[in-house]
This record gives C-alpha cells, structure tokens and sequence, in this order.
C-alpha cells in the first residue's frame, strides 16, 4: 500500500475496534469450487487460505469458541437466485450433487456444527444469523472464507451494521486475484473491522481459557 494512500487514511479511517469478550468463528463458504483447478470458480487465493484456517479451527474448537460455517445452495431451478445469478451465472454450479458445491475437506463442519445456507454475499442476508448469534450473547465476530472481495467483505459490512465486533483473519481469507484482496482488505481495515494475522486471533483464543 503506498505511502500516499497511508497517509491519506491516518488519523481518519485508521481506528481499531479490538476483540470482545464472546467470540464465533464464520466459516465462509469453503467449498471445493474455489480450490479445484477444473472450476470456473477456481481461486488460488482461497486454496492459501484453506491451507491456513485448520489451525485457527483447532484452536477456535479446544477454547470452546462456537464455529458456525456458511454455504451457497440454490434450487435447481435457480428460482432462489435473483439478479446475481444473472450478473453471476457461473455461480449456477452452486446445487446439490455438484461436487463443487461441497465443503473442502480441511475445514469441513463438525457435525456438531451449525451450517447455514445462502444465496448471496452476506452471511446475514436472508438467514438467521443475525438473531443466531444475539441469541448466544457473541460480541465478536472473526472470518474467514471465501472471497475476500465478495462474500467476506459483504459479511463484515453487515456484522458491523449489527453491532458485532468484526475480525477479518487475513492469512484465512482468499480471492481470486491479490490485488482485489489487498484493496478489500485495506477498506474493511479502514472502515468496518480490524483485519489481523492468524496468529493474533489464536493468541486471543488462548488468553479466553
């Protein structure tokens, strides 16, 4: 990030908001779409932040923080699809039976897990997590998934807007191309979250027990 653009944002969209004291983990939409070269879908990005996020899962599950994970299904119809299907038609692969709409098996849901299905970017919109996570008394939100530009930044715009501390784990997060990544990450930084390195949302685990 160059200097002029640091600078541009110091003292204004440069605050820090911290972690909580009752965390979750969001799992975002790890699904073999984005990590198997054969698809449209077909992320390098996300395949680095698979490889990342079991230890942060790990740790997450021996500390007794709740994981809670997403994913995108549509009817076969694609009724349920609205205008993104449209502005987004290779995201049709999203449907049961298409083995790129299955979890990647590195970070697959325990099946003491809670999975909540989607149909667009954000993990709040038309689900129950919202109410989900007040229900449970949770002040932070930490993500991670799949992608950066997209379903993550739309997940921590609205975990924000519902009055969730949010925490993007940079090393856990991935997009198709570095510099959309990069370029979201600044903005949710900036704005609406604090986007930290793995090993610092681990830490903070530890420190809860």
């Amino acid at each position: 990030m160059s200097d002029n653009l640091q600078n541009n944002y110091e003292g204004v969209w440069d605050s820090r908001i911290g972690f909580g004291k009752k965390p979750v983990v969001i799992s975002i939409d790890f699904m073999k779409g984005y990590t198997d070269t054969s698809s449209p879908l077909y992320a390098e990005g996300v395949v680095s932040a698979v490889k990342a996020s079991p230890q942060l899962l790990e740790k997450a599950r021996q500390c007794n923080v709740p994981v809670i994970h997403t994913n995108i299904l549509y009817h076969p119809s694609f009724i349920d699809g609205g205008v993104w299907l449209k502005k987004a038609p290779v995201m049709k692969a999203m449907v049961a039976g298409n083995p790129f709409a299955e979890f990647c098996p590195e970070v697959a849901p325990h099946e003491s897990e809670l999975v909540l299905t989607k149909q667009y970017a954000s993990a709040f919109f038309g689900t129950s997590l919202a109410a989900t996570l007040t229900a449970m008394g949770v002040d932070t939100v930490i993500l991670i998934g799949c992608s950066t530009s997209g379903c993550i930044r739309a997940s921590a715009v609205d975990a924000m807007q519902h009055g969730f501390r949010t925490i993007v784990a940079r090393d856990c997060v991935g997009d198709r191309h570095p510099d959309p990544h990069e370029a979201n990450l600044f903005d949710i930084d900036s704005k609406y979250g604090d986007v930290v390195m793995r090993d610092e949302v681990i830490d903070y685990f530890t420190s809860l027990t």
